[in-house]
């Protein structure tokens, strides 16, 4: 039986030569990188190293870029130091309806604190309107936090205009982007986007588990979160995670290497996989259009049949697949972002995430339509009328 993995939205992949790197500092050149000698040395070249591919890549300052255990703990820092550091200036936020829950919960913790949060609708493609963004601006607004690509149904933002916007209208408020789907699936440059802070984790581009990025601009006040060492200039403490970085910027090294050819190779997949269900009778596809979104993002709402049935029932074909946001589904609760975008209520619990990666190939895609053409019909005369 051949194995499918299309949930790349919720891991990939570790690349071999990542891997190999990793493998190669754990069990060689393993020294702390604060250590003053040939050892310690050894580590923190690596770290300059990493700093030096993720700076080159973004056109950003090394001192500008901090390591932090992955998104989560990037975008704890960038909202909860962002908006203790800036409160004095104000108490008020900016963010969407569909981020994901690592922004949204900082965002509740700090409603909690005393802070006010306007969470921006999204039209059907999972776009904000630049007008709603503008219209909930204040004086007091410190911060503005807009994922680049969601997780879910795969949209966009126009995170360059959202920049030119928040800058124009209040110079000192700090913008906010998660970049972790949209980091190795597109370019992304922080000074011309007007971006202030930029999250990125590794294991969503091929690099391994466990850490990430954070980058932030030079003239952004935010305060450190996480108390220790004074690592990393006393921004995030704890002794720095070295296979994990140097496995991080060997990844990116590796996507962002001859990257458009791998992208349109992406949209292919994902064109011959929408076009393949669509055929399929009952079956919807939700948010942008092929092009418009991500090249590795599709959400499929399957008439009649619930989406943890279809998960399973593609599983034993050897198919992997997510049900909403792998991140956080161990709770069935709808998906906020499918209701964002206004996916009806019969739709909400049968919907499925298909996402690719450049080890997915066309016969994986050929094969995982075959067997959604043989499975739903038979699971629809199944189901609980």
């Amino acid at each position: 039986m051949m194995e499918v993995y299309l949930d790349n939205s919720a891991t990939t992949k570790c690349l071999p030569e990542v891997a190999a790197l990793m493998t190669h500092i754990l069990c060689e050149d393993y020294g702390n990188p604060s250590s003053l000698h040939k050892k310690g040395v050894e580590g923190e070249k690596y770290v300059r190293y990493a700093k030096e591919v993720i700076a080159k890549c973004m056109k950003v300052q090394e001192k500008e870029l901090f390591f932090t255990s992955g998104g989560t703990e990037s975008n704890n820092i960038a909202l909860i130091g962002g908006a203790y550091a800036n409160c004095r200036a104000g108490r008020h936020i900016i963010t969407t309806r569909i981020e994901h829950p690592a922004v949204l919960q900082p965002c509740a913790y700090l409603e909690e604190q005393g802070f006010q949060v306007t969470y921006l609708p999204v039209n059907a493609k999972g776009v904000i309107h630049l007008a709603d963004l503008e219209k909930a601006m204040t004086p007091n607004t410190i911060l503005v936090s807009i994922m680049h690509t969601n997780n879910e149904v795969g949209s966009v933002q126009p995170i360059e205009q959202i920049g030119k916007l928040v800058k124009r209208i209040n110079q000192n408020a700090l913008f906010h982007v998660d970049a972790v789907q949209g980091f190795g699936k597109f370019r992304i440059y922080p000074k011309r986007m007007n971006i202030d802070l930029l999250t990125v984790s590794a294991h969503k581009l091929h690099g391994p588990k466990g850490v990430g990025f954070l980058y932030i601009d030079e003239g952004a006040k935010v305060r450190p979160i996480l108390f220790g060492g004074g690592q990393q200039k006393g921004m995030r403490s704890g002794t720095e995670n070295v296979p994990g970085i140097a496995g991080m910027a060997k990844a990116i090294e590796e996507i962002y290497t001859d990257f458009d050819p791998k992208i349109q190779y992406l949209y292919g997949i994902k064109e011959r996989f929408v076009k393949g269900v669509s055929t399929i009778e009952g079956i919807k596809i939700n948010g942008p259009e092929i092009r418009e979104g991500a090249p590795h993002v599709v959400s499929v709402s399957i008439q009649g049949v619930r989406s943890e049935v279809m998960l399973h029932a593609l599983e034993d074909k050897g198919i992997y697949v997510s049900a909403g946001s792998a991140c956080s589904s161990h709770r069935p609760t709808p998906s906020a972002t499918l209701k964002a975008i206004g996916v009806e209520k019969q739709y909400l619990d049968t919907t499925l995430r298909f996402s690719f990666s450049l080890y997915t190939t066309e016969a994986e895609i050929d094969y995982t339509v075959k067997c959604m053409k043989e499975l739903i019909p038979m699971l629809r005369r199944y189901t609980r009328k």
